[in-house]
Parts: structure tokens; C-alpha cells; sequence
């Protein structure tokens, strides 16, 4: 999310549209960007004050408000017990700051986090809602928990925050064609396969891109040594560097499989861990791993590291040189993923020459065509099904065409010459800005929405019990102070 954030709306900006960010104010953004004392615009909802202030983006110059409150000031983005109501509370606020200062024609609004803004907007006709599905898997606080922190509309339906704004976005798009696809089956939908479904009229699928002058191998001063299309000499210098770094044996000759990744289940880290031993022992791969999440993912992988030191590496932080380092020093990328909404690494690797390794799933279908050596087409090595043999046989087949130095060596022009840039995305979100202005998609009928609810889990049960032991009766939230809108009053008088 945060790269599409960063890269979107310079493409959107240059098509002529005046794009505008809003976020919350996170403690380590007011020391590194200028932002006055005074904020623009002062309000209050879910019981509390908030200032929203103005400042510029450093590198593109466009608008970015920040949503001021206290419960933003620490290090902290996710996570926390009061996560739910951290972020709701920023959705409340941006309502109430479109509504009273600056409005809109369209709210372009992202995963859960920003999901209820599109049911306050969904009786207002002069802002128009798309939702983007990020990642499925993580919907937001329950029904019950939301009537307990905020408003809910009389119309408003749906089990959790990511079904209400399915519901009421005026489009939806998931961030490539294939995941838009997927998700809407029981494999991949995450219990919301049937109501995406319903709503499929107004679901698409807009492919993610990448900032090509930030990753560019032929002008990136935070890589030992440039290359390009022309010249992959640097590519060599670049490898040994990482070698070097990472404590590998240095060889030019070894093939180098590079992952960086945060290390949850959805990466397929633990299918690495089960192939590793093998590859190992059979080939004379090494491989890197940069990235951190899962405590027994980044146990598992400190292990192999200290079984088979040269060969083995893993650095368990985050780190932004080093993953330059790696996408521009390693042979081959590996993205074994059990789902990908999109993924950006994969066009990284690419853009520096190095082959990804990819099972063929959401936007690694879209990015990732399989490697033909007798038509020379296609970008990289796949596999389907998540079985570790299957990961395993892709990873010698890479191994092997790598021997093939001539063959190889055009592989890595090809992809290095494709266009994963965010002005061929823009387009797309163009034309979508452009369909759903002044649109506003039917209340959906309470009847035909039901038919998707889903059980809650026990631990929403269990939570809710909790909360209700210790307040039976919560206070009702108010509606959000809207600005004066005669079209509204208009209409509620006629129904």
C-alpha cells in the first residue's frame, strides 16, 4: 500500500488531476517533513478532537494532509489492541474533513482501515467511493464492535468493515486482473467469495506498478556499481558485493536465489525451509533472505543459516539498501506465494535483471509469463500447485538455464526492457475516475445481502461477550456534522 500511495498519485497529478493524500499524523513524519503549527482545519468525532495539517510530499511536492491526534504519536502503524479504533477513527476523520473542508469528486480509499468511509459517503451525491482490496485476508472489527465506536447508517449492512465497503464503494478493484478473479472464489476469498460475487458488476482488476526513475540499475547511486540493458558488466560487481556482504562464498559463477519478504504464511517461506536441505545438497545455489515477521519463520531460517554458513544467509530486519542490493546482486527472486494480491518485489527484480521464481498465483499470473528457452518468451520460472516439490523442481530449472550464460543473459534484457510503470496503471484508475463521477451505486436490498453473512469466529464471540459484560449498554454514536447540503435535504423531504 505504501508504495502505491508513493508512486500513484505523481502518475494521476501528471494526467491533470489534483490529487491530495490524506493519512494519520504517525509520530515519525513531523520530524521529517515541514508541516506548520497550525493546522487548517479542527474537528471532532467518536467523542474526540483531532487537527488535520497540511504539508507537501519531498520528492513530488503533492498535497498530504495529516490527521493530528495522540493516539497516532507513537512509532508504531499496526497492530496494538486498539487498532480498530485507531484506524476507524481515521476514517471518521477523513469523512468529516471531505465533508467540511475539502471536498472531492471521487475518495480513492484503501483496504479495511479506510472501509467505513464509503458508507458515510453513500448518500452523498457529490462524492463518489472506490475501494481498493490491497490484501482480503485482514477485514476489520465486526459489526458489533463498530456500533460500540462509531456511527452506523440505518442502511448500512455487511458483517465487518471490508464487507460494508464492498457494499457501498461505487466501484472496487482489486490490484491485478487475476486476484480480482480469484478472490471470488472459496479458495481464495476469504468468506466473502459470495459477496463478491454479488457485487461483481462493479469489481476490476487494475494491475500495481513501479517508480521506474527511483528503480533504475543504470542510475541507482545505492548500489555498488550501475548497469543497463547495453552493459550488464556492473551486474557481476554488484553480485560479488552481496556476496561479500551477506558472508557468502564469493564465486561469479554460483547461482545466487535472492528473497525479500516479509516472512508470514502467505510468502511460502515455510516451502523454502522444506526444499532448502535439498537444493543444498544437490546444486551449488546460495541463497539470501532479507525480511522479518513470524517468529518460527525467522527461526527457522537463523537455523539453516548456522547449518550451512556460505551458502545459507539470513538477515531477519528491514533493511532498504540491502534489498537494492539484492534485487540488483542475485541471479534469480523467489516468490513462492499461497496467495499475492499483486506484488511489487517481483517487478523490482526484473527492472534489475534478476529472474523471478514464482508460484503461479494473483499478480505473479499477470507479471510472470513462464520461461519458454526453445521461443525464447516469457519472464521467469513457475510453478502451480503449493507443494514443495513443485517449488522445488522450478528452482532446478532456474539452476540449470542458468549454465546457459548466452540464454540467460537475453532472458535478463527481456525483462529488464518491460514496462511496469505507474503511467500505464494510471490509465486504468483514469478511466475508472472518469466512469464513476457523480455515480452513486443502489442501496443493496437488507434481503439479498443476508444470504452472505458469515458465523463469526470464537474469538468474536468471545470478545464481544467480554465487551458487553463490561458495558451492556454503550452510548449511541452520534452522526458525523456534516456541512449544510441542500441536495441532501431535498432529498430526505421527498422520501
Amino acid at each position: 500500500m505504501g508504495d502505491v500511495l508513493g508512486s500513484l498519485p505523481p502518475a494521476l497529478a501528471a494526467l491533470g488531476h489534483d490529487v491530495r493524500i490524506i493519512m494519520p499524523g504517525y509520530g515519525k513524519l513531523w520530524s521529517r517533513l515541514q508541516v506548520s503549527n497550525e493546522p487548517i482545519w479542527r474537528g471532532q468525532t467518536m467523542g474526540t478532537d483531532f487537527a488535520v495539517f497540511e504539508t507537501k510530499h519531498p520528492s513530488n511536492g503533492l498535497t498530504i494532509y495529516l490527521v493530528g491526534h495522540p493516539v497516532f504519536d507513537g512509532e508504531r502503524i499496526y497492530g496494538g489492541e486498539d487498532e480498530d479504533w485507531r484506524f476507524t477513527f481515521f476514517a471518521s476523520a477523513t469523512a468529516e474533513f471531505a465533508w467540511n473542508c475539502w471536498k472531492p469528486q471521487v475518495l480513492h480509499c484503501h483496504d479495511w482501515h479506510t472501509g467505513m468511509i464509503p458508507v458515510w459517503m453513500h448518500q452523498d451525491p457529490e462524492i463518489a467511493t472506490i475501494f481498493t482490496i490491497h490484501n482480503l485476508k485482514y477485514q476489520g472489527p465486526w459489526r458489533w464492535k463498530l456500533e460500540r465506536m462509531t456511527w452506523c447508517p440505518w442502511y448500512m449492512q455487511g458483517d465487518h468493515t471490508m464487507a460494508a465497503a464492498l457494499l457501498y464503494a461505487d466501484r472496487v478493484n482489486a490490484v491485478s486482473p487475476t486476484y480480482a478473479e480469484e478472490i471470488r472464489t472459496p479458495q481464495y476469498g476469504e468468506k466473502l467469495d459470495g459477496l463478491l460475487n454479488f457485487i461483481s458488476g462493479k469489481l476490476r482488476g487494475i494491475l500495481n506498478g513501479i517508480d521506474l526513475k527511483d528503480w533504475n540499475p543504470s542510475t541507482d547511486s545505492r548500489i555498488p556499481a550501475t548497469y543497463s540493458v547495453a552493459d550488464l558488466s556492473g551486474k557481476a560487481i554488484n553480485k560479488q558485493a552481496l556476496q561479500q556482504r551477506m558472508g557468502l562464498g564469493v564465486n561469479p559463477n554460483t547461482f545466487l536465489i535472492g528473497m525479500v519478504s516479509r516472512l508470514v504464511d502467505q510468502k511460502g517461506v515455510d516451502l523454502l525451509l522444506q526444499v532448502a536441505e535439498r537444493l543444498l545438497a544437490y546444486t551449488d545455489t546460495q541463497v539470501v533472505v532479507l525480511g522479518t515477521g513470524d517468529r518460527h519463520y525467522e527461526s527457522g531460517l537463523w537455523q539453516m543459516a548456522s547449518s550451512h554458513p556460505g551458502r545459507f544467509a539470513a538477515f531477519l530486519t528491514y533493511d532498504d539498501d540491502l534489498s537494492r542490493l539484492i534485487y540488483a546482486g542475485s541471479d534469480a527472486f523467489l516468490m513462492p506465494s499461497r496467495f499475492e494480491p499483486c506484488g511489487i518485489s517481483q517487478l523490482l527484480a526484473m527492472r534489475y535483471g534478476t529472474i523471478p521464481v514464482v508460484r503461479r498465483v494473483g499478480g505473479l499470473v499477470d507479471t510472470v509469463p513462464p520461461y519458454d528457452p526453445t521461443l525464447q518468451s516469457g519472464n521467469g520460472f513457475c510453478f502451480d500447485r503449493y507443494e514443495a516439490i513443485d517449488l522445488y523442481t522450478a528452482l532446478v530449472r532456474a539452476w540449470e538455464a542458468y549454465r546457459h550464460r548466452d540464454s540467460w543473459q537475453q532472458l535478463m534484457r527481456r525483462v529488464m526492457s518491460l514496462d511496469f510503470s505507474w503511467e500505464r496503471s494510471a490509465l486504468d484508475y483514469d478511466a475508472m475516475y472518469k466512469d464513476v463521477c457523480g455515480l452513486k451505486e443502489p442501496t443493496p436490498e437488507a434481503s439479498a445481502v443476508a444470504q452472505f453473512s458469515i458465523q463469526q469466529p470464537p474469538e468474536q464471540l468471545a470478545a464481544r461477550a467480554a465487551a458487553e459484560a463490561l458495558d451492556p449498554s454503550p452510548s449511541p454514536q452520534l452522526a458525523p456534522q456534516r456541512r449544510f447540503n441542500p441536495l441532501s435535504l431535498l432529498r430526505r423531504n421527498d422520501g
